[in-house]
């Protein structure tokens, strides 16, 4: 059993609704839960945990979770250092996690048809997700902004795209007034069911692992970060954990709203209007979670950090060239914080951590090709390849 509350007035609503009157995000509260799966590290998969998810209905899935927990001994040997690797789910990004249970829950609610702004991966999983469940998908995404690879993925799934003149902020503002008068289902992460599907990041971490001393996840819309620390939460309410980990949320410099309400221990954020950083996914100046992301890091005694786009591209190459894990830039901001985190003596010798990787390599190629270079050209000749090698 659940209901869908205010978490800033604690009005309950109805399961179409996405804000509440007061302005407040809702959130899915479960209560008499009869807990039907097992910590064992086996049969891994988002739906394993169907009884904390909330649908009624058989669930429209392409077998997302289940992602790799690499233990990542060549970057760091005195620290239990993790990545958890989102960007191997079936569209390539955590969104599946939460599209799965998005668009069944369209279905659910008899809705024909859904809608996202995006910074892109968004898009390539609702589109996907949308195939599958036989609905119609729009797409609102910032014109120029977004990494072809993904832009790619929405429209070889069958989405409707479309490029706006400005930013990603405002696409989510035009995004939610087109689904309020054309009766769409909105399925950016101001959905709270979306978000389920996100928390069982958490329920695999400590499947596999038990519980980490610190989870550190890059921060764009500030949905992932909230639902992470939820899942946590409802494995120790339900009694399958003692102890909870600090979150660790990183932002870019040019896109970091949320590090600066943290600094002033600030409930609420004042948007940077015009975000900027090499991070795309996570390029993002009034992310519409901010007031749950900083309520789960403060709840948690956890912290924010900003890094810089060269800080995060040394962390895309150290990942992908030590340890063999290809993530997108603002994957491999995870990283880059944590090593912020050893550097400043946050981070202790011992500490189990993990690094939640959101996106696979290949998102991004554009970035690559220009951090990395071309391949080296000669001719077809045996003597002019051992000049190279």
């Amino acid at each position: 059993m659940y209901r869908l509350v205010c978490i800033e007035c604690g009005k309950e609503h109805n399961e179409d609704k996405y804000t509440c009157e007061c302005g407040g995000l809702l959130e899915v509260r479960f209560e008499d839960v009869e807990i039907d799966f097992e910590l064992d590290g086996k049969n891994l998969s988002v739906w394993k945990y169907r009884c904390l998810l909330p649908v009624k209905i058989d669930p429209v899935t392409l077998k997302e979770g289940g992602t790799p927990l690499y233990r990542c001994n060549n970057i760091s040997k005195d620290v239990e250092l993790y990545v958890k690797h989102e960007g191997l789910n079936p569209s390539g990004s955590f969104k599946d996690r939460g599209m799965t249970v998005g668009v069944t829950k369209a279905l659910e609610l008899g809705k024909r048809a859904v809608a996202c702004a995006s910074t892109g991966n968004t898009s390539a999983s609702m589109a996907m997700y949308s195939a599958k469940a036989k609905l119609k998908a729009y797409v609102l995404l910032p014109a120029g902004k977004v990494a072809l690879g993904k832009v790619a993925q929405a429209l070889m799934h069958g989405a409707k795209v479309i490029a706006i003149k400005g930013n990603f902020d405002r696409a989510l503002e035009l995004v939610r007034e087109v689904c309020d008068k054309m009766g769409f289902y909105l399925l950016n992460s101001v959905n709270p069911f979306r978000l389920e599907g996100q928390k069982t990041i958490a329920f695999e971490i400590v499947d596999e692992i038990g519980v980490p001393d610190y989870v550190i996840l890059p921060v764009g819309n500030a949905g992932n970060i909230s639902a992470v620390w939820k899942g946590f939460k409802e494995l120790k309410r339900f009694g399958l954990i003692d102890e909870l980990p600090k979150m660790v949320g990183v932002q870019a410099e040019g896109a970091n709203p949320i590090y600066r309400a943290f600094l002033g221990r600030k409930d609420r954020i004042e948007p940077v209007k015009n975000p900027e950083t090499i991070a795309t996914a996570i390029r993002i100046g009034n992310p519409v979670n901010a007031r749950k992301a900083l309520r789960a890091i403060y709840e948690s005694k956890g912290l924010v950090v900003q890094v810089s786009d060269d800080e995060i591209l040394e962390s895309q190459r150290v990942l992908a060239r030590d340890e063999g894990i290809g993530v997108e830039p603002a994957s491999a901001s995870s990283l880059a914080g944590f090593k912020r985190l050893v550097d400043d003596g946050v981070i202790d010798r011992g500490d189990v951590v993990v690094c939640v990787a959101t996106g696979n390599l290949l998102k991004d190629p554009e970035t690559v090709l220009k951090v990395c270079g071309k391949p080296v050209e000669v001719s077809a000749d045996f003597n002019e390849i051992l000049k190279v090698l």
